[in-house]
């Protein structure tokens, strides 16, 4: 069954000053599915990643070439509203990065700030959202204490239903669970594949187990090139590109 494309990377290419770092990256994302960047370290998946949402506008040196298409809509173009493509690609980071407030506070905030439901309706989409992200549970009797003092594993997943409030498109999670234990870990784990369907989700991840186990679909990252993109089974399994092959069987990385 042909895939419905929500995210088509054409040609891109990034620039920080006179270096180089993407090179004509050709990345056509599924819609719904988990899609994980993989290569060894400095080969350009998160940078690619923060493309996704035009993160690295905040930094005058970076240089931008090619074509991101979201549902068909170059969203490099100049007259791009990237706040509101920010509201459609939202992001988690590395590092669990919850605001300084109260737990209902932090999943509340955006919410709040694009006027998507009255006082009536927030109590109840608070925790929606605290459900889908697997952490209602642990924190229902809590919920006007500060997320500085939840667990790391515990901050990770309030920043995903942070994340889901606002209702968005497309997540982009840049290794969301490589300061996490693994209990932390299994259980961002079983949260994505839950949000699987609902949101189109793009990880970068170190971790090849990882990626076998949630990802649909891989891309392996080499060098700022994109080496070669297929089913997650497909590239573990049987690489095309000798370069793939050698990288899943762990002679380098």
């Amino acid at each position: 069954m042909k895939e419905n494309i929500k995210m088509d990377v054409q040609g891109l290419a990034l620039f920080f000053g006179k270096k180089q770092i993407l090179k004509n990256i050709n990345l056509s994302i599924p819609e719904g599915k988990i899609t994980a960047l993989i290569g060894p370290s400095g080969c350009g998946k998160s940078t690619l990643l923060r493309s996704l949402n035009r993160l690295h506008d905040l930094q005058p040196e970076a240089r931008l070439s090619g074509k991101i298409l979201l549902d068909g809509h170059n969203i490099l173009h100049h007259n791009t509203n990237v706040v509101h493509l920010r509201r459609r690609v939202g992001m988690v980071f590395q590092k669990p990065n919850p605001f300084p407030m109260s737990v209902a506070e932090n999943v509340a905030y955006g919410i709040k700030i694009n006027n998507l439901c009255g006082k009536t309706e927030m109590q109840s989409r608070v925790e929606q959202c605290l459900r889908s992200s697997f952490l209602w549970e642990e924190v229902a009797d809590d919920l006007e204490k500060s997320a500085l003092e939840l667990s790391g594993g515990q901050q990770q997943r309030l920043c995903i239903a942070r994340a889901i409030a606002v209702e968005p498109e497309v997540i982009l999670l840049d290794e969301p669970c490589s300061a996490l234990d693994p209990i932390s870990t299994a259980k961002i784990e079983e949260l994505l594949l839950g949000l699987r369907g609902k949101f189109t989700q793009i990880i970068v991840t170190h971790n090849m187990q990882q990626a076998q186990r949630v990802a649909d679909f891989t891309a392996f990252m080499y060098l700022g090139e994109l080496i070669e993109f297929g089913e997650t089974r497909q590239i573990f399994e049987q690489p095309v590109q000798e370069l793939t092959k050698n990288y899943v069987l762990g002679h380098f990385g």
